[in-house]
């Protein structure tokens, strides 16, 4: 009897690992989406980059989804972020190359963050594996138990 109380301890903890993990990996997915989004973002800028031309009208956004129509005075003025709340003013090309090489980083970012769910995704797996195997030693122990108990009923006849 005192087996199957330790594999209900273990099932109830493999099953709060289990939760753990679930909640890692739906937040490590979170991250992806905000990477996926901030790559497109960047691809909608290369393209204004490459279309837009000194004079162009564009709306700019003043916040709120409120936005201004304005003309750009001069394309080669781009200024670009480069993370940590600092920006400079780069010509059109090397912004463009700097948007390309932030990209690469979402990349690369976004690659790493797969493998990691695939690693809690290899560790899920091996805990429910775990949990199965508790569960069919219970079973067997239970299974044991009834039939002892049954060789002992039929002995008493």
């Amino acid at each position: 009897m005192m087996g199957s109380g330790g594999g209900g301890q273990q099932l109830q903890q493999l099953q709060k690992q289990l939760e753990a993990l679930d909640a890692e990996v739906e937040e490590l997915e979170a991250e992806i989406d905000e990477l996926e989004t901030e790559h497109a973002e960047i691809d909608e800028a290369i393209d204004a980059l490459d279309t837009l031309d000194s004079g162009s009208t564009v709306q700019v956004p003043i916040g709120g989804d409120a936005y201004l129509r304005a003309e750009i005075q001069d394309i080669d003025e781009v200024i670009v972020s480069l993370g940590g709340g600092y920006a400079a003013e780069q010509e059109q090309d090397n912004a463009v190359d700097a948007l390309r090489s932030k990209q690469d980083t979402i990349e690369e970012t976004i690659e790493e963050t797969e493998a990691e769910i695939e690693e809690l995704e290899d560790e899920t797996e091996d805990l429910e594996k775990q949990a199965q195997a508790i569960q069919q030693r219970m079973q067997q122990q239970q299974q044991q138990q009834m039939s002892k108990m049954e060789e002992m009923q039929g002995g008493d006849e």
